[in-house]
This record gives structure tokens, C-alpha cells and sequence, in this order.
């Protein structure tokens, strides 16, 4: 079975972010980027599956600038086999990003696509089940575990009342959550092997889809910064203070 797993360039989780001067969005010039934490998540279940002998192919795509090449060989060092690159210098919105996807997974014909349920840079969380909606695909999102046999993936996901478990028929699509597994690091070996595995470059154009944007940002502004507690004497001045200040009573 070929694993499709989509991995995102994103500014690094360690890394506090700021707004532009102009407030036309976050500041990327010298920040340190990595690949987003829940398709690191995705690419581990992947070799996890391949380890198992279940895959047989690990594919990594991304899409974005020539930088995203990084990222695609930090998957490649974690254990994927080929990667794909969808050059483009926009920043493509979950729908387009599901388009071009679905066009890959048309050519590539995997068995199931394993991607991280959202991005840590906008949080959409749209991309996955657009994309199952696109294919007519099943799926299981927010998936703690993975369970593939006989043509169906078991997933348990994480919902709001505690753990759901659905059955999906293969081919599908799988969004990872935080504690489906924990990443493993990608070795001195295995980033020098990563140098020579195959990378190849498409454009969008190359897929037959468009990725202009349809949704205009207006103004980027950080959250107002939150203003020191304060101690009270009694209940009777804490049951004031909601009800004259915070107003919620």
C-alpha cells in the first residue's frame, strides 16, 4: 500500500510570533521554520505502518516556496521515500491546498492519506476533510490510533465527549492528533541518505488548478495584553467586581 502524506512549512513552534510593522501579517524574515508538528506526527505513523509491513511507499508532499524542500527532507530523514514539491510562491487556502492534493493522489493512487488534523500557523483544520469531501472519501480525523487489516482502517478518534471509534473503507483519509504517537528524531545517517532520495518539483499549473487566493486578510493585530489580577477581601467585593466590572452578572 502507498502512504500520501502532506507536510507544512510552518515558523516553529518554539518560536514566539510576531506581527509585521504594517499588520499585514506574521513576521517570517529570519524566524526559524520547521515542519508543522502534526504532520511530523503524520509522517511517524506512516514509517510506523511501512515498519509494520503494511506500506510499501511512503510519499511526502508539500506545497509552497523553494524553502519547503527543507521540510520535505526532514521527512525524507524520518523515513519517507520520495517527496513532491508544489512550487508556489502564494500561500495557498485549505480549499486549494485540498485541490492540488486531490490531484496528486489522483496521479500517485495511494491507499490512504495520513496528514496532521491542522497547521499550527492558521489552524484551519479544514484542509483533511476537504479533501475527503473532494475524493468522496472517508474519513477519521483527529486520530489517536491507527489500525489497518483487510481493507479497513479502524480509527479512535478524539472528540468531546472522550474517545469515538469508526471503521473506514480504504482508500481514506486520516488526520493525526497529538498523542497518536511521538516523532521520532531523524538520524546523522538518515539525513545524508536523505540528500539522495528523489524530490520532484510540479507547479500548480503542472495539476490544473488554480491557487489564487479568495479570502482577503484585512489587518493582522496581536491580543490585547491582559491586565494583572488583583486580590479582594471578601466575596461580598468579588461578587461586586463581577457584577459592576466584569459585567457577568
Amino acid at each position: 500500500m502507498k502512504l500520501l502524506v502532506p507536510v507544512k512549512r510552518v515558523v516553529d513552534y518554539n518560536v514566539k510570533v510576531r506581527v509585521k510593522a504594517d499588520g499585514s501579517g506574521v513576521e517570517t524574515a529570519g524566524v526559524k521554520m520547521s515542519m508543522n508538528p502534526f504532520d511530523e506526527i503524520a509522517v511517524e505513523e506512516a514509517v510506523r505502518l511501512r515498519e509494520k509491513g503494511i506500506a510499501t511507499e511512503i510519499v511526502a508532499i508539500s506545497i509552497g516556496v523553494q524553502q519547503c524542500q527543507e521540510t520535505l527532507r526532514t521527512a525524507l530523514a524520518m523515513g519517507a521515500d520520495r517527496a513532491i514539491l508544489v512550487l508556489t510562491e502564494a500561500s495557498p487556502e485549505p480549499l486549494a491546498v485540498a485541490k492540488l492534493l486531490r490531484a496528486l493522489v489522483e496521479r500517485e493512487q495511494p491507499g490512504l492519506v495520513i496528514m496532521g488534523k491542522q497547521a499550527i500557523d492558521d489552524d484551519m483544520n479544514a484542509t483533511g476533510q476537504m479533501l475527503a469531501g473532494l475524493l468522496g472519501w472517508s474519513q477519521g480525523t483527529f486520530a489517536s490510533r491507527v489500525e489497518l487489516s483487510d481493507g479497513t482502517a479502524t480509527v479512535t478518534r478524539e472528540v468531546d465527549g472522550g474517545l469515538e471509534t469508526v471503521a473506514l473503507t480504504l482508500p481514506a483519509i486520516v488526520t493525526a492528533d497529538l498523542r497518536l504517537n511521538e516523532p521520532r528524531y531523524a538520524s546523522l545517517p538518515n539525513i545524508m541518505k536523505a540528500r539522495k532520495k528523489p524530490l520532484e518539483t510540479v507547479s500548480p499549473g503542472d495539476l490544473g488548478v488554480d491557487v489564487a487566493p479568495r479570502l482577503t486578510t484585512l489587518k493582522v493585530a496581536e491580543p490585547p495584553v491582559r491586565q494583572a489580577g488583583v486580590k479582594v477581601g471578601s466575596v461580598a467585593e468579588l461578587v461586586a467586581k463581577l457584577r459592576t466590572e466584569a459585567k457577568v452578572i
